[in-house]
């Protein structure tokens, strides 16, 4: 949530004022890539998604050891998701009343609530086993159907954003429009693949809390499954390309790896090596990520920050004045989320 709350735009900012290569560099890996291929800036969203697995475990799983009915949990989950794709066509679209032709109905947020949803079903109803077997099957599953198929006209296994399966049913049954008219990177088929990195998550969860591993081993067997998945994934590559906006299986490996490796280092770091207070900045902005993630559809923070840092701004110069004022967006949110954390409000889901 750093990144999406306002750091992005600054080292954008920062690189077009200096053009230090350094910070081009940043902005570059602080931008999307346009179809194959993988930046940093690809790896925040399956974060989001593997994080909800990785909590499952101690949330749904805790309410299990309690002896709660799994038809309560089934509804709890259920309606996390709905909420979590009702919130995501909200961000997209604002409180508007719109013809359904401009309406975009597929979102982050409904990425995530499907996927968890999904996820977290198969969590509770399957054995750990089939868990696996679960995961298997869907990136399995949706690498052949994307091998063995194709959109009207284009040959088997065109994986082209015009060509390919996936998008073309998106296009043919999604009502609204589209995120880039032929294709949406949130689309319904490409959810599919994305329940495989909330039950990487889940996985993850499951052996931080019933393996009884000691905590000082736990952090290196995740780094090594981290770096097992970045290999199969970078492998797997070779045939079926790392594809955020198809959610490929490749990707969903890769960007596994390198879930599973920075949740290994930063367990270490806090819950091995007991060092948290460095954390706390981002522990501010992690206790009200959704709202903060919202709050951009109903609050101006660029306003608020040209009305408390302009003067700093002006002190800078023209050159710097953007950098300066993007630095205020961060500031401003921040201490929004601090207040809102002293004062115990959070917008849970």
């Amino acid at each position: 949530m750093f990144w999406i709350m306002g750091a992005e735009d600054f080292f954008h900012e920062l690189a077009e004022a200096t053009n230090h290569p350094v910070a081009v560099w940043i902005a570059t890996q602080l931008s999307h890539v346009d179809w194959n291929g993988f930046r940093f800036y690809d790896l925040i969203f399956p974060l989001f998604l593997f994080m909800s697995g990785v909590s499952t475990p101690y949330s749904v799983g805790r309410d299990l050891e309690k002896g709660t009915d799994k038809s309560k949990l089934l509804m709890r989950i259920v309606k996390r998701g709905l909420i979590l794709v009702l919130f995501g066509i909200i961000y997209n679209n604002g409180l508007h009343i719109k013809p359904l032709e401009e309406v975009r109905f597929p979102s982050v947020l409904g990425r995530i609530g499907i996927a968890y949803m999904f996820a977290s079903i198969i969590y509770l109803y399957a054995s750990q086993r089939f868990q696996y077997v679960w995961f298997g099957v869907v990136l399995i599953g949706y690498w052949l159907l994307l091998k063995f198929t194709s959109a009207p006209g284009f040959p088997m296994g065109d994986l082209t954003m015009e060509g390919n399966f996936a998008s073309w049913i998106d296009r043919s049954i999604l009502p609204g429009h589209l995120h880039r008219g032929v294709h949406d990177p949130e689309g319904l088929v490409s959810a599919i693949p994305a329940i495989g990195t909330g039950l990487l998550g889940i996985f993850a969860g499951n052996f931080l809390k019933n393996n009884p591993m000691d905590k000082i081993r736990k952090a290196p067997s995740l780094a090594l499954a981290g770096v097992v998945c970045l290999i199969i994934g970078g492998l797997w590559d070779l045939i079926f390309p790392i594809n955020k906006n198809l959610w490929t299986s490749s990707f969903v490996l890769y960007v596994g790896g390198c879930s599973l490796v920075l949740l290994a280092i930063f367990y270490f770091i806090i819950d091995v090596l007991g060092f948290r207070r460095w954390a706390y900045f981002f522990m501010i902005i992690g206790t009200n990520s959704i709202l903060i993630y919202m709050s951009v559809k109903f609050i101006n923070w660029y306003y608020t920050s040209k009305g408390v840092f302009m003067w700093l701004a002006d002190i800078a110069g023209e050159h710097y004045q953007a950098v300066i004022l993007a630095a205020g967006v961060i500031a401003v949110k921040w201490a929004f989320l601090w207040f809102m954390y002293q004062k115990k409000v959070f917008l849970r889901v």
